[in-house]
């Protein structure tokens, strides 16, 4: 059986995952040479971040990037070529594991005793005492309500998922808002990440103890399929078909007055188009559920790995690149864009959310090898159910089926 250890440090704990370690910082670029080709997810965060690395780009220093929602999908076959088609993959939690068990990137030891002297200590993401990525900013899923929405219906702002859904039913009922409620439950890896996030809320543990066995369809699993759907009937009718980028443009637009979204979408919904919107955003932590005391939610980092089948140069210049467009400097200029965690950078207004869900004890992300394979089962199979077309223990059922011949054929099982 295949073993990877936990990927989250324990510095990424709540407290000090958002502890700021050194005060020092980059004063420029210092690449010689090299070609940087960046893959990463798109949204505002990291568009700065790319943007800062692109002006490292010099007579002999080339950069490009790709910046897409498909990056999950894009980033094995796009590293396992030789060379690799990116010199720098922009990952997360659960984005590392599959280029760490493919072997697709590198460690990053020594380019961290050469350049990266001034990291704080909870940037450094080892795995079995290797530096294998650096992490530029915490994030997860957390509450963002319309203040003023609320206010008029007579709302206190809601803490828990059932709080929510009878907000919700007070705002329906009363006639302010029909559809209040909005989440990211596009099929897929966001669907996934609905019921990851509810079940944790739950209680519940995704794989029998010490082992792969998975351990999903039980009664913590049953209620959190009872409360995501329950919460759709509040939510518009293409609820199946949103990510977060979509979801964000219908809270911008003022069609949503509560959601659970990113941390790193704050600056932009807070800088949004609409400045009803904006001023009267509230953010918040995760919802409880079922009378547990943590929020509903796992916590994440956000950060960067270097390709394996690159040159010795193109990784120097890519790991280079990338501590500048994450440096204390960009970072401060840019306070309300992300929960950052380079060195020296107090956290910004946009940060409020991440940080009390965080500090109200969520749990991390599951960081097992085959956490991915689960998280691609429950993203495939529990369609179905939230389009009311099967029941929640047939619809677990066929999350453990799929995920147990998904890891028998990757030798987890």
């Amino acid at each position: 059986m295949k073993t990877l250890k936990q990927l989250v440090p324990a510095a990424l704990g709540a407290t000090a995952l958002f502890t700021m370690m050194s005060t020092a910082a980059f004063a420029d670029c210092g690449i010689e040479s090299g070609s940087v080709r960046i893959l990463s997810n798109d949204f505002e965060a990291l568009r700065i971040i790319a943007a800062a690395a692109e002006e490292c780009a010099s007579d002999t220093v080339t950069i490009t990037k790709n910046q897409t929602t498909e990056h999950k999908n894009i980033q094995v076959p796009a590293l396992s070529i030789d060379p690799a088609e990116y010199t720098v993959a922009v990952i997360a939690n659960n984005s590392l594991v599959p280029l760490l068990n493919d072997g697709l990137v590198r460690p990053l030891d020594d380019l961290v005793a050469q350049y990266g002297q001034d990291l704080a200590p909870n940037q450094l993401i080892r795995v079995d005492g290797q530096i294998m990525a650096i992490a530029f900013m915490g994030n997860s899923l957390h509450t963002y309500y319309r203040q003023d929405i609320l206010e008029e219906a007579g709302i206190e702002p809601p803490t828990s998922y059932e709080e929510m859904i009878e907000a919700a039913e007070t705002l329906r009922s009363q006639g302010i808002m029909e559809n209040p409620l909005g989440a990211a439950n596009m099929a897929g890896w966001y669907l996934g990440n609905e019921f990851v996030d509810m079940y944790l809320g739950y209680g519940g543990e995704f794989f029998e103890p010490g082992s792969a066995e998975p351990a999903v369809n039980n009664e913590q699993g049953i209620a959190a399929l009872d409360m995501m759907k329950a919460l759709t009937e509040y939510m518009t009718s293409e609820y199946m078909t949103l990510n977060s980028n979509e979801l964000k443009a219908l809270y911008d637009g003022g069609q949503i007055a509560m959601m659970n979204q990113w941390g790193s979408m704050a600056g932009g919904i807070l800088g949004g188009p609409d400045e009803e919107v904006t001023s009267n955003t509230v953010l918040a932590a995760a919802p409880t559920v079922g009378g547990n005391d943590i929020p509903a939610v796992a916590l994440w980092w956000d950060g960067f790995a270097i390709a394996k089948n690159i040159s010795d140069e193109d990784a120097a210049a890519s790991f280079q690149a990338m501590l500048y467009g994450a440096s204390p400097e960009v970072a401060a200029a840019n306070p309300t864009a992300a929960t950052w965690l380079a060195a020296g950078v107090e956290p910004g207004e946009t940060a409020v959310g991440v940080m009390a869900t965080a500090n109200a004890g969520a749990r991390a992300y599951p960081m097992a090898p085959y956490m991915e394979l689960m998280h691609t089962a429950l993203g495939a199979e529990l369609a179905q159910f939230m389009q009311g077309e099967e029941g929640a223990e047939q619809a677990l059922a066929d999350v453990e089926a799929a995920y147990r011949s998904a890891a028998q054929e990757a030798g987890f099982l």
